[in-house]
């Protein structure tokens, strides 16, 4: 853990913006030093960083944003971004903006200084309401850790360090909304009420997986679904279709086919879930670096079957199906369905997140099937 000298810090803290290549690489760089001794912490991949933080990311077509780098005698000691989405702002205001990519070390004045660079690029941009940490939008990495803190994060999720709440409060930041993790064994029982109503519906109900050769097309199927299913939903900004096209070109020869299940309904594409192997598993082990024998590592392990948990990020059942004994069984018919796949790939335990922490259904079928919630991440907001 860093402990800088307060004193120092006050003489000699510099904020500098992300404008070249370099800093970049500073600003990739800081969650090395932040989380050098948390063994929890998986190291991101440096290549998939750098493409996330460059103009080739389609979140960028509809957004724009700044970061920021925190130095103390040339010591990397912090990191934020701002960012305005126009996406965001034509659903709940053009006062809107976020802050996002946040780390700190333990000091309230390096956390200030990142702070008022972040609110004084928003508020130059008409911003009133801040939100955050997002990285960089809602559907992507968001939140800070505020339980679980005792076991790693899996695959596209983050791991933030204990003092961060206390940091961003100190600040004049309070919790809008949490977000939960939900942990379940992968040879979960599925309970005798959740049988019945799957049972009663299996007419009407069929379950396929993905078709490879129609890749794009099945793409489009799902960001149709998620963004009709969560349109309502706390937060919600919809999926473009480049965004979801790129987040489908990365997965695509990680993920088997058999990992995505959808639901029809009198052959209406109604439902699906999507899961991914917790590639954290091998990641941990790779330092950020996929090159020269990185890769070979991932490969072997999955197609040998040895990443052993994995995680669902994705799911939604069509807005009309809502609040209807169709609806659950289709949300149980979903989650149940890759269960004799996830053993047959070597899976035994697998996250389901994030899920809001009103979504009350999802939560209610989760407890059924004998999930833990065993984390909880959390986003604070601010009126300048």
């Amino acid at each position: 853990m860093i402990k800088p000298d307060k004193q120092t810090i006050a003489d000699t803290l510099t904020v500098r913006p992300v404008m070249s290549y370099r800093d970049m690489s500073d600003f990739i760089d800081v969650p090395w030093h932040i989380y050098a001794d948390d063994p929890m912490w998986v190291p991101p991949l440096r290549l998939e960083r750098r493409f996330h933080f460059s103009k080739y990311n389609p979140f960028l077509q509809h957004s724009e944003w700044q970061a920021w780098v925190a130095y103390q005698n040339n010591r990397l000691v912090g990191r934020i971004s701002a960012q305005i989405d126009t996406l965001h702002r034509e659903r709940y205001g053009n006062d809107t903006g976020h802050f996002g990519l946040f780390e700190c070390v333990d000091d309230d004045k390096v956390c200030n200084a990142l702070i008022l660079h972040a609110e004084s690029w928003l508020a130059a941009r008409q911003t009133r309401q801040i939100t955050g940490p997002f990285n960089l939008s809602i559907n992507q990495e968001c939140g800070i850790l505020i339980d679980g803190f005792e076991t790693p994060p899996v695959v596209m999720m983050p791991h933030t360090a204990r003092w961060y709440p206390r940091l961003l409060e100190e600040q004049g930041y309070q919790p809008v909304k949490d977000l939960l993790a939900y942990w379940i064994a992968a040879d979960f029982e599925t309970p005798r009420v959740m049988q019945q109503l799957i049972k009663r519906h299996a007419d009407q109900i069929h379950i396929r997986t993905i078709k490879r050769k129609q890749f794009a097309e099945e793409m489009e199927v799902l960001r149709d679904i998620f963004n009709d299913a969560w349109s309502e939903n706390w937060g919600f900004v919809p999926f473009t279709e480049a965004e979801f096209a790129e987040l489908g070109n990365s997965l695509k020869y990680l993920v088997p086919d058999e990992y995505i299940q959808i639901a029809e309904v009198d052959g209406h594409p109604a439902a699906f879930m999507a899961a991914l192997p917790n590639l954290n598993e091998v990641f941990a082990e790779l330092n950020g670096r996929l090159f020269p024998l990185g890769w070979l590592k991932l490969v072997r392990k999955l197609k040998q079957h040895e990443i052993h948990t994995a995680r669902i990020p994705l799911m939604g059942v069509r807005r009309q199906f809502h609040n209807t004994p169709l609806g659950m069984a289709l949300a149980c018919r979903v989650i149940e369905a890759p269960k004799k796949i996830g053993l047959e790939h070597g899976i035994s335990s697998v996250e389901l997140s994030w899920i809001l922490e009103d979504n009350m259904p999802m939560r209610n079928i989760l407890k059924n099937l004998g999930s833990k919630e065993y984390k909880r991440y959390r986003i604070y907001g601010k009126t300048l």
